[in-house]
This record gives C-alpha cells, structure tokens and sequence, in this order.
C-alpha cells in the first residue's frame, strides 16, 4: 500500500494561485526591516510567496503586492534578483 505524501501548497500573493511550495520563491523580511529572497524557505522572518514566473513578479511589482504584504518598501533590486531567478531555472 502506497503512502501519498501531503504536498505543502502556499499561496501566490500576486496571482493568488494555490500551488506547491516548491513551485514557489519566498520574499523575507526580516525583523530589522531588511528585504531579501529566501531560496532555500528557512530564513526566519515574515515571508511572502511569489509563483516562479515574470508575469507574476511584473504583477507583483506592478500593484505592490509584495510592498503590502511584508509592510516596507521593497527595492527594485529584489525584483530584478527574482527575475534573475527565475531565468536562470529556466536555463537548466
């Protein structure tokens, strides 16, 4: 007898799809107010998640989604590093 194995599902805070958390790249902040894409999931802090796709992070950077979210200013770096991410697996 097989034994299914609960996927873990998070919540796009863009696109508000339900999809598996490894699908997915999580924004920190963390509690000095420091801004930062967490790769790995482990970073302690308030998180947000983001689908693994540009027109998601576009969505996200477009209505501040991220910004609302975590309660701070979000540079534009942070978007341009997950873009950068999300190419970058896509190449592989």
């Amino acid at each position: 007898m097989a034994i299914n194995k609960k996927v873990p599902l998070r919540k796009c805070v863009a696109t508000g799809e339900m999809l598996p958390k490894k699908e997915m790249i999580r924004v920190v902040r963390s509690k000095e107010g420091e801004v930062s894409v967490d790769i790995s999931g482990k970073k302690p802090g308030r998180g947000a998640y983001v689908s693994k796709s540009e027109k998601a992070i576009e969505i996200a950077r477009k209505k501040n989604v991220l910004g609302h979210q975590l309660d701070v200013k979000i540079p534009e770096e942070i978007y341009d590093e997950l873009i950068l991410l999300i190419r970058r697996e896509s190449i592989i």
